[in-house]
């Protein structure tokens, strides 16, 4: 039975259908989900003409609202990026920054993704995974979001290598072991939270 939804942001500067590392890894951990009850949604930002901005609808042509509407929707959100000279894809920074665009509260004075889970996961070539983990981390949480214990996933290649994440043959059994971990601590920490949501701040 599926009593919980995810929504996949995958923050590649690759747009749709090429293939992507980072839209790999989002559905590798979209599969595990489904493994623990959980109806998945899998969505390629740059796909969509997401405006800059820090407000949730920026006008006429913005795609960022329509979005919002399957995060707030969704119980978990999953946020999968590469790494780009050291930092999160500037698509994933324009996703922090929308995300920070929400003024609005709950009836109870809360942040409407209060009850919401977020996953990580990092793809790159270069070190650098735990920083990008860090910077994601601190803004998902900041907006709102709950991190579930080992909540991301990440693949790093061979410093100055041409190998991508997308073109191995077979997944390492760390990454594998990772992901697996992260997702079903996810749907617990869902379940958690939807039975017993964060108190009212009001």
């Amino acid at each position: 039975m599926t009593d919980l939804s995810a929504l996949a942001l995958t923050c590649s500067l690759t747009p749709s259908p090429a293939p992507s590392s980072s839209d790999r890894l989002a559905r590798q951990l979209l599969d595990e989900l489904e493994q623990h009850g959980v109806s998945t949604f899998s969505v390629r930002v740059v796909d969509h003409d997401v405006r800059p901005g820090v407000a949730v609808d920026m006008g006429a042509g913005d795609a960022w609202p329509a979005l919002y509407e399957k995060v707030l929707a969704a119980d978990i959100l999953v946020l999968s990026t590469p790494i780009w000279l050291g930092h999160p894809s500037s698509i994933a920074q324009r996703v922090l920054e929308r995300l920070n665009g929400d003024s609005e509260t709950d009836e109870g004075g809360r942040p409407r993704v209060f009850d919401k889970v977020a996953l990580i996961g990092v793809v790159g070539n270069e070190d650098g995974a735990h920083k990008v983990t860090a910077d994601l981390g601190q803004g998902l949480n900041d907006v709102g979001f709950t991190l579930p214990a080992q909540g991301a996933t990440y693949w790093v290649g061979e410093a100055m290598g041409s190998t991508d994440y997308q073109d191995l043959e077979k997944v390492p059994e760390a990454v594998a072991s990772t992901t697996a971990t992260a997702a079903r601590n996810a749907a617990h920490l869902a379940r958690l939270l939807r039975g017993t949501p964060y108190p009212a701040l009001d």
